[in-house]
């Protein structure tokens, strides 16, 4: 659908279109229909539209989200992360031998943190993940036969969700919605 934005397309394609039936408007005149066809009375007013306010230098931008999940068993994380869901390992970190493990794994742009030290994140906690695909994401899952989790495919007025719930009882909801 054709916005404001496209105003001067719009006038440059009228132009041309008429110059082709043999009939000639200055491009000012196809300017001020264009304006009409929106429902504004001149093109200054559509004009005044079009420019808008001036753009905002925005200082604060936020980058990524890397949400931290509490991990007891480093085997059955890697299990449940790795395997079923796909993610793989960036990096892993240790303060020293017999330390607590703290490592990002990632998948596509999803990425998390997971953490064996007390009092980084709460075991049982929920999230929701938003993306595209998720039937397909759905279907991989079932393939895997995964003997701890068979999560179904739910829709609920416009989205569709996966939850899956690790081995320490963390919920990850995995959310498409409709029509984005």
């Amino acid at each position: 659908m054709l916005a404001y934005r496209d105003a001067k397309t719009m006038a440059k394609a009228m132009r041309e279109a008429l110059a082709a039936r043999d009939l000639t408007i200055s491009h000012g005149e196809a300017l001020e229909i264009v304006a009409r066809q929106f429902g504004l009375a001149t093109w200054n007013i559509l004009s005044a539209k079009i420019e808008g306010p001036p753009a905002r230098q925005e200082t604060i931008v936020f980058e990524r989200t890397a949400p931290i999940v509490r991990i007891f068993d480093i085997a059955k994380a890697h299990e449940f992360y790795l395997g079923y869901l796909g993610f793989g390992v960036d990096w892993e970190h240790r303060y020293g031998d017999n330390f607590p493990l703290y490592t990002q794994i990632s998948r596509g742009n999803l990425v998390l943190h997971l953490s064996e030290h007390a009092g980084d994140a709460t075991p049982g906690s929920n999230m929701v993940i938003y993306m595209k695909g998720i039937r397909d994401f759905h279907r991989e899952l079932a393939a895997k036969d995964y003997r701890y989790m068979k999560p179904g495919l739910e829709q609920e007025d416009r989205r569709l969700t996966v939850e899956v719930i690790d081995p320490f009882s963390n919920h990850i909801r995995f959310m498409e919605l409709a029509g984005e």
